[in-house]
């Protein structure tokens, strides 16, 4: 019963974390398409010259993603493995993004001039992003909210993960594979009890 109730877990563990992967990966493609439209901008590779303020709104953005795609590839491990170590560091990181996303939502609801904690960015995009937000505000929100659920979930699961444990292969003594143990079925001699037979008597 354990091990139905470990892989249900471990199996929806995977799940939230695909999800979780795949916000990373739309954001890194997002970011990619950014810094595709900068370069357009600028007549030259945003990397190469320095006389111009960096975007700091698609590093970020980008940064954001791979971040999330780290969290996700240990996430799978934490699930596979389910070995309280990966588990704890998986939990770690699931814990400070969600510290960070509610800062920083504190923070502009909290804060009328939360736009000047921000500095400018010269691409643009940090405007366009505002603007989009502003202009689709509920379907952003219950993206948002989404986003931050799968996030919950995935520590709660990693939570009931440890608290199950790891694999037990076996027991107790008694309950060994016997793929596993080969020498513990070798054939022994078989001995027969009864009276010792002599030679015939000449």
């Amino acid at each position: 019963m354990v091990r139905v109730v470990r892989s249900c877990i471990q199996s929806i563990l995977k799940l939230v974390n695909s999800l979780i992967g795949m916000v990373g990966i739309a954001m890194i493609l997002y970011s990619m398409w950014l810094i595709r439209v900068w370069q357009k901008q600028m007549g030259e590779s945003p990397f190469a010259g320095f006389d111009y303020p960096a975007p700091w709104f698609i590093y970020a953005f980008l940064g954001v993603g791979v971040v999330l795609c780290v969290i996700t590839c240990s996430g799978h491990i934490a699930a596979e493995t389910a070995n309280g170590c990966c588990l704890c560091v998986y939990m770690v990181f699931i814990f400070f993004l969600l510290l960070l996303e509610a800062g920083v939502t504190a923070d502009v609801f909290l804060n009328r001039d939360w736009k000047e904690d921000f500095p400018n960015d010269p691409s643009g995009s940090f405007n366009e992003f505002k603007d989009f937000i502003r202009s689709n505000f509920e379907f952003c929100k219950w993206i948002g909210l989404s986003v931050v659920s799968v996030q919950g979930l995935g520590l709660l699961f990693a939570l009931l993960l440890r608290a199950i444990g790891p694999h037990q292969y076996y027991d107790s003594d008694d309950d060994y594979d016997a793929a596993r143990a080969p020498l513990l079925n070798a054939a022994h001699p078989r001995y027969v009890v009864g009276d010792p037979v002599y030679g015939s008597k000449k």
